[in-house]
């Protein structure tokens, strides 16, 4: 750790401070002091769940009380905090990485990342997941679920930094199950952005849907699949750009012909 930090040193006036990631239980009076004097601003926790059952049974060598004792201390000493949690780990449920989501909201973190569950080929997990112990979710239930988890940080202004992995060969091919998706990100926007317009829906059949425009391409849906869905139910529908919307916000009114 100080060896890394020793090299920033010569070079922290060129950027806005440094960023860190740690476990909870690594963190305490000296490691904060240490932190602080390399100047590092930002301190994410790998906190996963704060579910003490989930926690113990994929073995992460932590409890949720020790995540809240470590937010706390790390706000003490003034730095941001950032937390990261994993949906679908083994024994969890939609129902309690909801219950993670909103533990998180009463800790009040400056930023979150949310990663669903990827299966490692070669881990104790793939061995649960092939004896078919561990079930894991399908892509559909983690955009499912993974939308709603995010509307929940939204609505309490909670910065999400993050929504699945980065893209990589390696990930692609030493990973199990369908639980992956380079865009995911995009998914779970497009499914919280339809799910706005279903709730608008009318007996008129011809809309107008109106979003920010940085949310057209999100609100059609990769490969259409938002409109092809509003075609199933027999709506027409034509999505168009409204600056006074916010991020996630949407308005369907009735396409009048001129």
């Amino acid at each position: 750790m100080l060896s890394l930090l020793e090299a920033c040193e010569d070079y922290i006036d060129r950027f806005r401070g440094i960023r860190i990631s740690t476990r909870p239980d690594y963190i305490d009076d000296e490691v904060l002091m240490l932190l602080k004097k390399y100047k590092v601003t930002t301190i994410e926790l790998g906190a996963q769940s704060m579910s003490d059952e989930v926690l113990l049974y994929n073995k992460r060598g932590h409890t949720a009380k020790q995540v809240k004792d470590a937010v706390a201390l790390i706000r003490l000493y003034g730095f941001s905090v950032g937390l990261q949690m994993m949906t679908g780990l083994y024994k969890s449920t939609p129902r309690t990485d909801l219950y993670t989501a909103k533990e998180f909201v009463k800790l009040r973190p400056d930023c979150v990342r949310v990663y669903p569950t990827v299966i490692m080929k070669q881990t104790r997990l793939a061995d649960l997941y092939k004896s078919g112990e561990f079930v894991s979710y399908s892509l559909d239930e983690s955009v499912e679920l993974c939308s709603e988890i995010l509307s929940i940080f939204y609505e309490n202004n909670i910065d999400v930094i993050r929504v699945g992995l980065h893209y990589s060969d390696s990930l692609i091919n030493n990973s199990l199950g369908d639980n992956y998706h380079p865009a995911f990100k995009e998914l779970c926007e497009s499914k919280i952005l339809f799910d706005k317009v279903n709730n608008q829906l009318s007996n008129c059949k011809n809309i107008n849907i109106f979003v920010n425009p940085s949310s057209v391409s999100k609100m059609i849906g990769q490969k259409r699949r938002n409109i092809s869905a509003l075609n199933a139910k027999g709506y027409t529908a034509e999505v168009l750009p409204d600056n006074t919307l916010g991020k996630y916000e949407v308005r369907v009114e009735e396409h009048r012909h001129r």
